[in-house]
This record gives structure tokens, sequence and C-alpha cells, in this order.
């Protein structure tokens, strides 16, 4: 089951230039800036830069999808056809995720909030 897309996740080259751009767009500061991730909120979604994605794999903004049981989720999207692209990992305060590659290359990410 999932809880419907409410984070996307850009690669990019430039964080300085892309937390510029996103900061005039939603007219917000990020919530963290990190020199690995800078995250915004706005209207309900988390939307994410990512100055590693590039090397990671994603070729553009990535969906993530929150679900459930992210492990489960995972299972069934391979057994779909899905190929695994980044397997599950802790991105800090038991947030889990993982993406998988259709058959088509597009990208799609599973996010699992900490129970609790």
């Amino acid at each position: 089951m999932t809880a419907g897309v409410n984070t996307i996740i850009y690669p990019v080259k430039d964080l300085d230039q892309a937390k510029s751009l996103f900061r005039a767009l939603l007219g917000t500061e990020p919530y963290a800036d990190e020199p690995y991730y800078v995250g915004f909120k706005d209207a309900g979604q988390d939307v994410g830069l990512d100055p590693n994605g590039h090397a990671k794999g994603m070729t553009g903004p990535v969906p993530y999808w929150h679900v459930d049981d992210i492990r489960t989720s995972i299972a069934a999207l391979r057994e779909a056809g899905a190929e695994m692209l980044q397997d599950v990992h802790d991105v800090g305060g038991g947030r889990l995720i993982a993406s998988v590659k259709d058959a088509d290359g597009n990208l799609v990410g599973l996010l699992q909030d900490a129970p609790g």
C-alpha cells in the first residue's frame, strides 16, 4: 500500500545554483542544507536536491512513493520485472529509501518512514 508520491529528488551538478532556483520557485528556505543533500518542504511535498544523484544513476528527477513496507514493495516490483538500482538503505532517523528501474528505464523510488 502507498501513501502516494510525496517526495521528489532531483540530481544536481551545481548544488548552490539548484538551491537558489528552488528557493525562488518555492519561496522558502530549505529545512535541510548539507553538502550531500538539500531538502525543501512545500504544499505537502518534500523536494530534495542530491549532488551525488548522477553518480547513483539518476538521469532526472525521481518520484518517491511512500510505502508501508519497503522490502515487500521492492520484492513485488522486482518480481514484476524491475531492476534494482539502489538497494534499501537508511538515510537517517530510520527513514528507508530504495529505487528500481522499470523496463523503459524509468526510475521509481520507494520511501518508508521510521515507525512511530
